[in-house]
């Protein structure tokens, strides 16, 4: 009788220690599954209209048809709205209602979903007039049901306290529109932590958060994106991925190639709770069937990092 109760208090202990040891071993585990998609950009590199054909070298505009064929093709799922073009306003306050669902319509075609847009303040109008107007594409964007709008800051310092207060009335909008407002470093306003950090406190609104983009930092300022993190990682909820290669420098080079140190830099968003999503802003190549094996490319890129943490 002793003999069993030995026994199973030995079975007891065994198994506890093994379960303990399991949980310990699940929490050691590297790696993290943070979401990645493609903004259209890496298709529709340069401002302007459309150039045709897509076989021919160049950095070009093949417009959104294409960018969503090529996102699909690189293996993507989600999908960002971030390059306008004069025939793709995306959810630009001159959009109509008939473009927002022909765009929603074409997006889901290609078995994408679009996750967020860009706003984009005309700095020229009074403050009443761009509330007007930016309410108006976050209208737009709620219609094409994206989750994240992103704005890039302003440049010169006589639009920081327009741009302050704008930001302080649209965050509320889009809180009322379940839209999350992130802004992304973009130079001037927005360039580097100092300049970030002011933002954040000047609108004081908790969906006022950060998109961070560390090629973005090395490109506008020459810093470097590791330690410039550090200051603003608690208020980043997302990602613009771009490598660069210097200050002033290319972005239209893959992952790894540049001067970003990626692993470094995810490791600091790890440490800091942060979860996604991740999205693929620039991919090197000059035809459509370049770009799109890059930009699946930057994707394995990423997934392999993600896999290592």
């Amino acid at each position: 009788m002793n003999t069993h109760r030995m026994s199973r208090r030995h079975f007891v202990q065994t198994t506890a220690l093994a379960v303990t040891g399991a949980a310990l071993s699940a929490q050691a585990k590297p790696g993290v599954s943070w979401p990645i998609g493609a903004f259209n950009r890496p298709w529709m590199q340069q401002f302007g209209t459309k150039t045709q054909p897509i076989t021919v070298p160049q950095r070009a505009n093949w417009g959104i048809d294409v960018a969503l064929a090529g996102a699909e093709k690189a293996g993507y799922k989600y999908f960002g709205y971030l390059t306008t073009m004069p025939d793709d306003p995306f959810n630009g306050s001159n959009a109509t209602p008939e473009y927002l669902a022909g765009l929603k319509k074409k997006t889901t075609a290609h078995h994408l979903r679009a996750n967020m847009c860009a706003l984009r303040q005309k700095e020229s109008m009074s403050l009443d007039e761009q509330i007007k107007d930016v309410r108006k594409q976050v209208d737009n964007a709620h219609t094409l049901g994206t989750e994240w709008m992103l704005t890039f800051g302003v440049e010169k310092p006589e639009h920081f306290d327009t741009y302050y207060k704008l930001m302080a009335d649209i965050a509320d909008y889009c809180a009322d529109k379940n839209i999350k407002l992130v802004m992304k470093p973009h130079g001037g306003g927005s360039g580097a932590a100092e300049e970030i950090l002011r933002c954040i406190k000047a609108v004081n609104k908790s969906n006022f958060k950060i998109w961070y983009d560390a090629g973005n930092i090395i490109y506008y300022t020459g810093k470097d994106p590791v330690e410039q993190l550090k200051p603003i990682v608690q208020y980043v909820t997302g990602f613009c991925a771009k490598d660069c290669d210097g200050q002033k420098g290319d972005v239209f080079v893959q992952f790894g190639q540049g001067k970003v140190d990626f692993p470094a830099v995810f490791g600091e968003l790890k440490k800091a709770g942060f979860n996604g999503p991740v999205m693929v802003e620039c991919a090197a190549g000059k035809t459509f069937d370049e770009v799109t094996a890059n930009a699946k490319a930057n994707r394995l890129f990423l997934e392999k990092v993600f896999a290592s943490l």
